[in-house]
């Protein structure tokens, strides 16, 4: 049985929480604010790209990541190489993986070099060379993603931690991550939800279970999955980058995404009508909903180490279950109409907020906040001092499979800490592709 830690333990601290918050929808014609465009009321901006400089992601290098403990993108095992993959996958994990190469890029910009730029990609046919490799590229006051192929990953992502106190936003200008377009899950172009036609496209070599040593076509269709977007999310851990889907699931803490599962019709997902405040199966909507998700301790998952989710809507709110997609936007609209994400952290809280043009309701903000814990539940890894948690929540996650038992032991003890990191674009290295613009990435504190 092999164990691994996630920090070290520390002698208990008291758990320090403000008053108590209520979870606090608030839905209001109007923007996020009042005054010039990039007043916030109570907040003061501290750091803000407007992307009106050239920017290329070709001009940096492409440099390959071997993975293990020297990489400076090593942080569990849940990593691209990581015990987890070994365990439910067996010796034939190793061998799929041999299969492919990982490069990746990382370069800094925007005032102090505030922001930072993460690609990866993978090279398959051994030429040392990244395949189809994604692109950031910037002029005119937008940033353009662009990801032509599912097996890669694009994220921008703040380059130090975040304070105490915080609201950072993001505009969206342009989406083309899935979703029905005119009505179709098949687009006119050939695209299946928002995926190129050409080859499979699956999840390989990252799963949860199942057959590890099938063939890569074998494995699950992630182009009749789901395709998505991140529009803003903190994250756990420092070097934020492109990463396998089940990494991900584990390190984030708030988010707001786009989940688009093509035609689906089951009971795993919903869709808030904001307008009736009535739930309806996830087929009323359009497949371009917004996911605004407060993590929380317990396990979502048997097989996999995805947190469970807290979901607030103005349907009610809802724990586990059936994802909600709280609003649905309208990508038609953009950039005429562009959207605008925020999460804010002030006053023991969590909010996310998302303010434009939504379906059934028209131009409107909403707002969703949470404490760091309430009613017993709290936000996954609030903590960014020691000081703040007891180690209340801690556990040990175990995992078994063909290679084995793993056990993931302190998945959050006292004395740990983690820091705040906010993460734009598709972290999903076996899922996801498309293409976005996005503008005026903004970081407040309060006055």
């Amino acid at each position: 049985m092999r164990k691994l830690t996630r920090g070290a333990l520390a002698m208990a601290l008291p758990l320090v929480l403000p008053a108590a918050l209520c979870t606090a929808p608030a839905h209001a014609a109007g923007g996020p604010g009042t005054g010039p465009p990039a007043a916030r009321d109570g907040w003061r901006l501290v750091a803000a790209e407007p992307f009106n400089r050239h920017l290329d992601s070709a001009k940096a290098p492409w440099r390959p990541d071997g993975d293990g403990p020297s990489s400076p993108y090593n942080v569990d095992m849940y990593d691209n190489d990581g015990a987890y993959f070994d365990t439910v996958g067996g010796p034939a994990f190793r061998q799929q993986l041999a299969k492919m190469k990982t490069y990746r890029q990382s370069f800094t910009f925007g005032k102090r070099g505030w922001l930072t730029a993460e690609l990866a990609a993978r090279d398959t046919d051994g030429d040392g060379r990244p395949d189809r490799p994604p692109t950031l590229t910037s002029g005119k006051g937008v940033a353009r993603i662009d990801e032509p192929a599912h097996q890669a990953g694009v994220v921008i992502r703040s380059t130090r931690d975040l304070p105490a106190e915080y609201r950072v936003e993001m505009t969206l200008r342009g989406l083309d991550f899935g979703g029905q377009r005119g009505g179709l899950w098949d687009y006119p172009d050939g695209r299946v939800n928002g995926y190129s036609p050409e080859g499979c496209k699956t999840n390989f070599p990252w799963a949860s279970g199942g057959d590890f040593s099938r063939p890569e076509c074998e494995w699950a269709d992630v182009r009749t999955d789901s395709n998505g977007f991140y529009y803003m999310s903190i994250m756990d851990y420092r070097q934020v980058a492109p990463h396998n889907n089940v990494f991900v699931h584990g390190h984030r803490k708030v988010a707001m995404d786009g989940y688009n599962r093509y035609k689906y019709t089951g009971k795993g997902l919903l869709y808030c009508d904001p307008a009736t405040g009535r739930y309806e199966p996830y087929s009323a909507g359009t497949g371009n909903g917004v996911n605004a998700i407060f993590m929380t301790d317990d396990r979502r998952y048997a097989a996999m180490p995805g947190t469970e989710y807290l979901m607030d809507s103005e349907c009610g709110h809802r724990k586990g279950g059936a994802i909600v997609s709280t609003v649905d936007l309208r990508p038609e609209l953009l950039p005429q109409e562009p959207y605008t994400f925020a999460i804010e952290r002030r006053d023991g809280a969590y909010t996310m907020e998302m303010t434009g043009v939504f379906a059934h309701v028209g131009r409107a903000t909403f707002r969703y906040t949470r404490a760091f814990v309430q009613d017993g539940e709290p936000i996954w890894h609030y903590n960014q001092r020691p000081q703040e948690y007891d180690g209340r929540f801690d556990a040990d996650w175990t995992w078994t499979g063909p290679g084995g038992t793993l056990v993931d032991r302190g998945t959050w003890p006292a004395g740990s800490a983690y820091p705040d990191r906010f993460m734009i674009g598709d972290p999903h290295m076996n899922f996801y592709e498309g293409k976005a613009q996005v503008d005026d990435i903004r970081l407040y504190v309060p006055e």
